[in-house]
């Protein structure tokens, strides 16, 4: 079709021919460069048109340029990179058991979790791309479908989960402390087997499956976890638990729900595993080894906890505690809930007195009645863990319905969890937790967004690429080492003021005379 000569005099670059590709739309007349002279035998030589450099629109020659980029130059890098900062081990663990796009896939979706807790499955893709984890991560596949799937078949592969597990149960050395409690996920899923009355159900209302985790306390993280039916009791749960995930060493601290009788097999066929567990008041060794004639007297912290060791018998120790504060706090408990039921019983509130505020533990460790009693006290950690898992994670209900995608999701959940505890203890040694709580903490970074092309590795506060991050904020990236200071600190106090330099002579010394 012929170009109109008003199109072809509108001045363009040398060496090119306007074409009009027939279309009706703003780029209709192409601008090519003229290409090379063709010479074919027999025939005339003909010019060969090059690439469109540009169009003719609205009688002005526009250069082509780049079409606009579908992702995003800018992200939230805060929360994103706080999360990156202590998940390095775990990844390169994940890279020794997983495929490697598997292995990123694990660590991208905990992140996620993790940055935006109780986030559901239709919603990962959204916070994958306006977040870092796409580019410390990229190639993920985050949409609702693919993250099914993704749950489904890591649930399905149970020897690279347990490989994994072990790779980080082969760190505890024998002294360790590793404590076991279970907890309850609600899933009123009627397609999968985990789904089940539990204990609590007549309270809640719903059905639950059940999560046993492993501690250790000395590192303040989870070791392993393991899904079971919501109506599988701990202590029915606790011996497949440990031939499961392969616990071969270590000091298992557990509550009353965890007998000793459920896991002497286990403690039997692994000389480096041993017990610190709490008996029940009725329990006959008590009474037979009067556990509660008290003989010595503890510190811990500002409490002061009457004693007594006690042994059964060659690696059998029971070691008995009383907290005097707790005891007269139960006593009257004791007291005022019989007054209101009017049913005080003289003999029976004087025969449990001596019980109150007690607890007695069987070990068969020779160590000290304070040592005893700290380990015990830290398996406390493992309860604030718990509450990370239901309150910061927001892990409450199951988002899957399947065996094997409940199964791999909670695997995630286990991942998320462990890069949750490291978190809180890395903002928890800045001192941030001082001033602030955890999900404050999370909002603040959320808000520092960076653009992509900037430096990542180690940013600096001052550099160009911080998009709208306030002073607070980046005084938190500061602290948990985000982000390299540039400022220099000035000391503290009203800095000195310079004396002005005076041309007049200097007075003579002493004192003027006066005049007679």
């Amino acid at each position: 079709m012929a170009v109109p000569e008003s199109v072809r005099k509108v001045a363009r670059p040398v060496n090119t021919i306007v074409e009009d590709n027939g279309r009706d739309t703003v780029y209709r007349y192409a601008v090519r460069e003229r290409g090379e002279i063709v010479y074919e035998s027999g025939s005339n030589p003909r010019p060969k048109n090059g690439k469109v450099i540009g169009h003719i629109i609205d009688g002005a020659f526009v250069p082509r340029k780049e079409k606009t980029s579908d992702k995003p130059d800018i992200l939230s890098y805060g929360a994103a990179a706080f999360a990156d900062s202590v998940a390095h081990d775990i990844y390169l663990d994940l890279l020794s058991v997983y495929p490697a796009r598997d292995a990123a896939g694990i660590i991208a979706t905990a992140m996620i979790k993790v940055i935006k807790p109780k986030i559901a499955c239709n919603r990962y893709s959204t916070e994958y791309d306006r977040t870092f984890v796409s580019v410390f991560y990229p190639g993920c596949a985050m949409s609702r479908n693919s993250i099914t799937e993704f749950y489904k078949r890591i649930g399905m592969d149970t020897g690279k989960r347990r490989l994994f597990q072990e790779k980080r149960l082969s760190s505890v050395c024998k002294e360790h402390h590793i404590a076991i409690d279970g907890t309850l996920r609600q899933d009123n899923s009627s397609v999968n087997d985990f789904s089940s009355y539990s204990r609590k159900a007549r309270v809640k209302g719903t059905r639950d499956m059940s999560i046993l985790y492993a501690f250790d306390t000395d590192t303040g993280e989870p070791l392993c976890s393991e899904v079971f039916p919501g109506n599988n009791i701990d202590s029915a749960a606790v011996s497949s638990f440990l031939k499961d995930n392969n616990i071969r060493k270590g000091i298992i601290v557990a509550d009353k729900g965890f007998p000793l009788k459920n896991m002497q097999e286990e403690l039997d066929n692994n000389e480096e595993l041993h017990y610190i567990l709490p008996l029940k008041r009725d329990s006959k060794l008590i009474k037979n080894h009067d556990a509660l004639s008290w003989d010595n007297t503890i510190h811990c912290g500002d409490r002061a906890l009457l004693c007594r060791k006690t042994a059964v018998s060659e690696k059998k120790y029971l070691y008995a505690f009383r907290d005097t504060y707790r005891a007269g706090k139960e006593d009257m408990g004791f007291v005022e809930d019989s007054i209101r039921k009017e049913s005080f019983d003289r003999e029976k509130y004087l025969k449990q007195k001596e019980s109150f505020g007690t607890i007695v533990f069987i070990s068969d460790l020779d160590l000290s009645e304070k040592e005893v009693y700290k380990i015990y006290r830290d398996r406390w950690l493992l309860e604030l863990m718990f509450a990370q898992y239901k309150g910061d994670e927001g892990l409450t209900t199951t988002n899957v319905q399947g065996d094997f995608s409940v199964i791999g999701e909670e695997f995630v959940n286990f991942i998320a969890t462990i890069l949750t505890s490291r978190m809180t203890r890395k903002a928890e040694d800045t001192g941030l937790l001082d001033t602030m709580s955890y999900g404050e903490l999370m909002e603040d970074l959320s808000s520092a967004w960076r653009c992509v092309k900037g430096d990542r590795l180690s940013p600096k506060d001052n550099d160009r690429y911080w998009v709208h991050t306030l002073p607070s904020v980046m005084e938190e990236l500061v602290k948990l080492e985000l982000a390299s200071c540039t400022k220099e600190k000035r000391k503290p106090g009203r800095p000195r003021k310079e004396k002005p330099v005076s041309d007049q002579p200097k007075r003579p010394r002493g004192r003027p005379k006066k005049n007679p």
